[in-house]
């Protein structure tokens, strides 16, 4: 079975745009759209269409689990804005700080101890910045960045 896009297929709801608003929030969408440009509109586009309103959208994982593969995956491949972002996005999916921990913790496994050191530190500031975890934020410079002594006491 073809699937249409997600414009053309009532299956695909909600659309692209309200899954991206559901997971992220609409600060950062609004903020992302007002930040387009004619260069960077068909990238918008794609990730709106695309990753939002094919992929989240898609039956076969419930949110909470994409949030999980999000992270895991961003964490590996280092993409702190991006996880920061899905962090906080993943508890609006049902995620609890505990559970993306143990996220972080098979990644350390799996993708080695430097990721999940700076996957804490960044889930860590974000985590503080949106209020959800008890305490001060760290700054984001000093949550991110940890010097040789940190990485060996991680």
């Amino acid at each position: 079975m073809t699937r249409k896009p997600a414009d053309e297929d009532p299956r695909a709801q909600p659309s692209g745009e309200q899954m991206r608003r559901a997971v992220l929030g609409d600060a950062h969408v609004d903020r992302a759209r007002a930040k387009t440009t004619p260069f960077t509109a068909a990238f918008q586009e794609l990730i709106e269409r695309y990753a939002w309103g094919e992929i989240w959208t898609r039956p076969g994982l419930p949110r909470a689990e994409r949030s999980i593969v999000a992270l895991a995956v961003l964490a590996t491949l280092k993409q702190d804005d991006e996880l920061a972002l899905h962090v906080v996005g993943a508890v609006r999916n049902g995620l609890t700080p505990e559970q993306i921990a143990e996220i972080f913790l098979q990644v350390a496994v799996y993708a080695g101890v430097p990721a999940a050191n700076r996957a804490f530190a960044v889930a860590q500031s974000a985590l503080s910045d949106a209020g959800l975890l008890p305490g001060p934020a760290p700054s984001r410079a000093t949550a991110a960045g940890t010097s040789a002594s940190e990485d060996e006491d991680a």
